[in-house]
């Protein structure tokens, strides 16, 4: 590691879900802060490597669809030695809770908590038997302290997924693993289009941030380079909001 407490310069990170939105997002940051980027995902992410290459740093493609767990073994085989990982990677599904079906509850829970928590536990595992630390961010929402609408299982996975933060946080500190949740609020990203289509709702939403405006995503960036960063050793099972001052309001 070289420079100062925020550079991440000799480093490499697992982004998962880097290939649009809010992943590629951090991926860049990551890069831009001098992070060489792991990024896994079902498609190719040929944008975010032409945007991490202009930025000087590497990216690697290992393709793999985290909607189960099995292709976890294989991503950590084909990642190597990473210092960082991002637990980006997410789905959401919409529907009148009296009509949510049950494979969109098990869809969602498993690509949002199951998955991630799984494949937390086998990078651990590595820097573990290693005897090394190393950092990890889970990407949780403004609905791991809020209901949200129609959004059931949406809800309940980034709900449990701040609670598996802090509980890895616990087991995980003294091994020199940071174990933190940064915490988007409304982005302007796919997951998050038909909200700003829907005119109510969007003017709801826009009328409730005190910072006027939808997240971009490169608003998310500073947060996760900070929290992979050394500048944040002694941070333990924090949940950092981005959020343009939505839950103060």
């Amino acid at each position: 590691m070289s420079g100062g407490p925020f550079s991440l310069g000799g480093q490499v990170a697992l982004v998962t879900g880097a290939n649009t939105g809010l992943g590629q997002a951090i991926a860049v940051g990551l890069a831009e802060a001098g992070a060489d980027i792991v990024a896994v995902g079902r498609s190719a992410p040929n944008e975010t490597a032409r945007r991490v290459e202009a930025a000087g740093r590497k990216l690697r493609a290992v393709a793999a669809d985290l909607s189960t767990t099995e292709p976890i073994a294989r991503v950590v085989e084909e990642a190597g030695d990473i210092d960082i990982l991002v637990n980006n990677a997410g789905i959401i599904r919409r529907a009148d809770s009296l009509a949510f079906s049950e494979d969109d509850w098990d869809a969602v829970m498993n690509t949002n908590l199951k998955t991630v928590f799984f494949l937390s536990q086998a990078v651990a595992k590595r820097w573990a038997a290693a005897g090394r630390g190393g950092k990890i961010i889970n990407v949780v929402s403004m609905l791991s302290f809020q209901g949200g609408l129609r959004v059931p299982s949406y809800t309940a996975a980034k709900s449990g997924l701040a609670g598996v933060t802090k509980a890895l946080c616990n087991e995980w500190a003294h091994l020199g693993i940071n174990v933190n949740g940064l915490a988007p609020g409304y982005f302007a990203t796919n997951n998050t289009a038909q909200l700003q289509a829907d005119e109510t709702r969007n003017r709801q939403i826009l009328e409730r941030i005190p910072a006027g405006r939808w997240g971009k995503p490169e608003d998310l960036a500073g947060a996760a380079v900070f929290l992979a960063s050394r500048a944040s050793d002694y941070m333990h099972g924090a949940i950092v909001p981005v959020d343009g001052g939505w839950l103060a309001r």
